[in-house]
């Protein structure tokens, strides 16, 4: 069995350890309220690179009424302010771009190639996307005697992610601030340093103070309070569905707006007509960016059943061309996962598929070879999979793909939907009217056709149980508003 390439894997920077022990707070660099640390761990080394200090219920009452203060007045600038605003975020991001691209590699193993490419220059994209957004909608309509007004929502509370973490601070930020909201951020407390980065950004930029605090902490405790805090009027969260369901029980006694994009198990359906050693290769490669930590991944590919041998063969051998290691390295195209425990739950999830039947194609249990530290999973391919094996029903997060074979285009479209998840889907066709008539019966937020990549203008977000609401493009825009209807004006 080919395994895959590994590249070279040692000490990946000469960096002492950092320490970031203040929140970002009404504009300034404050002390947390009660003095509690935890170290950030580089995933490649297993050894700490940074020390940050978690917040308490204690530091969110302060950044609320931070940003309750500064909602008063950031609340009734003109479009004009906000333009210029993001104007200035966008060239401070620019200037820090190379920095920002490192930080997210360094604290949570994406290749620095990745970094450079993809991580880092999302947050610039949803910036000026959201600036494009901002100069032309509709405030004010007028319907007869009746006008419509679209004003921000108010204080909002943003929890974000470490698997892509700087694209899912500003697609929350950006919008925010072009809505004239305020804001909390607790962003991932596995990798803080891009939320760091991000309050440097704003504070460069000259945000005005509290309307961007920043409070690094645990879920359980600072984002806990977050969601049940009666100075917060929304909140916006990205991560697991667990988590998810946590926040919105949290939010419910105050009736604050919540929107949430949560897990998937997305179905990428090859169909019959398809380029099929291109469908299937550029699967492979889609499933395993990030090392497979996308909620968004195509985990699931559906082959015809008579093709699903040599879908097998062409996935291995795609899978075998991975160059596992240091994301300092050139040639490295797949970094470690981002921590101890997400690597010990993808190892139990691929014992759990040999158990249950399914062919291991390549890849399997434990490091690959050559490799004895850090958090580095074998990039791994089982075939002949059933959908209702634990492999194929568990939102793994990992370099992990399930090939299933299906009997026709009614029975792949069964299979795809059959998921208390709908993120995304995936369908390549050689025939585009094809594949759209399957896309639109595919119960999933997004739906990529013969290998489409993400589109900033396009809203983001699932349905059951990957969420509700949407981000990104002027449907993220308008979640940070509110609607007022007033009756009675001149015309």
């Amino acid at each position: 069995m080919p395994t895959p390439l590994v590249a070279t894997v040692g000490p990946r920077y000469n960096v002492a350890m950092t320490e970031y022990l203040q929140f970002y707070i009404d504009g300034q660099w404050v002390a947390p309220a009660v003095p509690k640390t935890l170290d950030v761990i580089d995933p490649s080394t297993e050894q700490p690179i940074a020390r940050i200090s978690v917040g308490s219920a204690a530091d969110v009452d302060r950044a609320v009424a931070a940003a309750r203060r500064a909602f008063e007045t950031f609340s009734r600038t003109s479009r004009e302010e906000r333009m210029a605003l993001l104007e200035r975020v966008i060239a401070a991001y620019q200037d820090k771009l190379g920095e920002i691209a490192e930080t997210i590699s360094l604290e949570m193993g994406a290749p620095l190639s990745l970094a450079k490419a993809a991580h880092a220059p999302s947050g610039l994209g949803h910036l000026k996307q959201t600036l494009a957004v901002l100069k032309d909608f509709p405030f004010v309509e007028a319907k007869g005697t009746t006008r419509i007004y679209r004003e921000p929502v108010g204080v909002c509370g943003l929890i974000t992610p470490w698997n892509w973490p700087m694209n899912q601070i500003m697609c929350k930020v950006a919008p925010a601030l072009a809505a004239g909201c305020t804001m909390v951020l607790k962003p991932s407390e596995i990798a803080p340093l891009s939320g760091i980065m991000a309050a440097k950004v704003l504070h460069e930029a000259s945000v005005p103070a509290g309307v961007f605090n920043l409070v690094n902490g645990e879920g359980p405790v600072v984002g806990a309070a977050m969601a049940a805090h009666p100075g917060i009027d929304m909140m916006s969260f990205t991560g697991s569905t667990r988590a998810g369901t946590q926040v919105a029980k949290a939010a419910a006694d105050t009736v604050k707006r919540v929107a949430q994009e949560l897990g998937g198990k997305s179905a990428n359906i090859i169909l019959d007509d398809a380029d099929f050693g291109r469908s299937v290769k550029g699967g492979v490669r889609a499933c395993f960016n990030n090392s497979g930590q996308s909620c968004n991944a195509p985990t699931r590919m559906l082959v015809p059943r008579a093709r699903l041998a040599e879908a097998a063969a062409i996935a291995k051998e795609a899978a075998g061309g991975a160059v596992v290691g240091d994301p300092r390295a050139e040639r490295t195209t797949m970094g470690p996962v981002v921590s101890a425990a997400q690597f010990a739950k993808i190892q139990r999830l691929i014992e759990q598929g040999v158990v249950e039947g399914a062919e291991l194609v390549i890849g399997g249990p434990g490091r690959p070879d050559g490799i004895d530290r850090g958090y580095y999973v074998r990039p791994t391919v089982f075939a002949n999979v059933k959908n209702d094996m634990t492999i194929a029903r568990e939102e793994i997060f990992g370099p992990v793909l399930c090939i299933l074979p299906y009997e026709n285009e009614e029975d792949a479209i069964r299979i795809a939907n059959d998921t208390p998840y709908g993120l995304s889907g995936y369908v390549a066709s050689g025939d585009p009217e094809r594949a759209l008539r399957v896309a639109s019966r595919l119960r999933t937020g997004n739906v990529h056709l013969n290998g489409a990549t993400v589109d900033y203008w396009a809203p983001f977000g699932g349905y059951k149980q990957s969420g509700n609401g949407r981000e990104w493009g002027r449907f993220g825009f308008e979640e940070f508003l509110e609607t007022k209807a007033v009756m009675g004006c001149p015309v």
